[in-house]
């Protein structure tokens, strides 16, 4: 990975860096994912869920764009290669993918907070534990719905 050429106020490893990228690059994922799971799924339980996968994509590509201005200030360049995508044909499908997917942020996320803390990194310490809290919240989203399954 290039360096941007800016000095910034904390260095940190290039494993965190690495990380730090593969946070944009599932983030990416997940926000089209989402948005697509949202256009393509009707019918009646579809109105349950389509509102709910709109406002958590565009959460996730918010998610993105910090991480990625994170990134960008301590040195690195952000992807532009999102994870792979995973729509699903059915409702179950898309949720059952939706659940791991947001049990994978929470485990990549945890581990960023703790490189982070490690090397002294408070801001993404803090920027992390945040974006780990909306995560659970996603996850508790997606569980919840696959109640009904």
């Amino acid at each position: 990975m290039a360096a941007n050429n800016k000095e910034p106020a904390t260095q940190v490893s290039k494993a965190l860096l690495a990380k730090l990228n593969d946070a944009i690059a599932r983030e990416m994922q997940v926000s089209v994912q989402y948005m697509w799971q949202h256009v393509q799924w009707s019918g009646v339980n579809g109105f349950a869920v389509r509102d709910a996968f709109q406002k958590i994509a565009i959460e996730e590509m918010k998610h993105a764009e910090m991480i990625a201005e994170r990134l960008y200030y301590l040195g690195g360049i952000p992807t532009t290669k999102p994870s792979p995508i995973f729509v699903g044909t059915t409702l179950k499908e898309m949720v059952e993918q939706d659940i791991k997917d947001e049990l994978n942020a929470v485990t990549l996320y945890k581990e960023i907070v703790a490189m982070a803390k490690k090397e002294g990194d408070e801001t993404t310490n803090r920027l992390f534990r945040e974006i780990l809290q909306q995560e659970e919240d996603h996850h508790d989203t997606f569980t919840t719905l696959a109640e009904s399954f």
